[in-house]
């Protein structure tokens, strides 16, 4: 399995690095352009909060991702260098009787688009799973069924013409 990693300093002016990190992996695993969309904007969220929130802009800080690529897909595991937090008590944004306005909106970002999402060490480091294999298995069938129709409309085609001639 293919694993890769970067740090970068608690300044949101690096980011751009994670993102340039995303697209090689992306670009080197075929990830079409629905899930990169998906995998970019979590793991963009998961990383301004270990900066923002986790190492409170503290340039000292570092940011690390791990990459790990699995049987099952994708994990992305984001470190950051605070003190952690209790993610259970996180406050859901779309909760309107308990909403404090924009606070959770990042942690409910990242578990709506990753398949998976685990909270390690008092959540300083969380971790993002992409079940690729999932999604490519539905191509593929989706794909044999097309294909499986236009064979079928193809013989079919091809024996009326076959009996015009005759």
């Amino acid at each position: 399995m293919k694993k890769e990693t970067i740090s970068i300093p608690s300044d949101r002016k690096n980011i751009h690095a994670i993102e340039r990190f995303v697209e090689d992996i992306c670009d080197y695993y075929n990830i079409n352009n629905t899930y990169f969309g998906n995998i970019l904007v979590a793991l963009m969220e998961a990383v301004e909060n270990a900066i923002i929130h986790g190492n409170n802009n503290n340039p000292s800080k570092t940011v690390t991702v791990n990459f790990e690529a699995r049987e099952t897909g994708l994990s992305f595991e984001v470190i950051d260098q605070g003190a952690g937090f209790d993610f259970s008590a996180v406050p859901d944004p779309t909760d309107i009787f308990k909403s404090t306005g924009t606070e959770g909106t990042g942690i409910f970002l990242i578990r709506s688009l990753a398949d998976n999402v685990n909270f390690h060490d008092n959540g300083r480091r969380i971790e993002l799973i992409f079940l690729i294999a999932s999604i490519n298995q539905l191509t593929y069938l989706e794909r044999m069924k097309h294909f499986n129709e236009y064979a079928k409309t193809s013989v079919k085609k091809e024996e009326k013409e076959k009996n015009q001639g005759s």
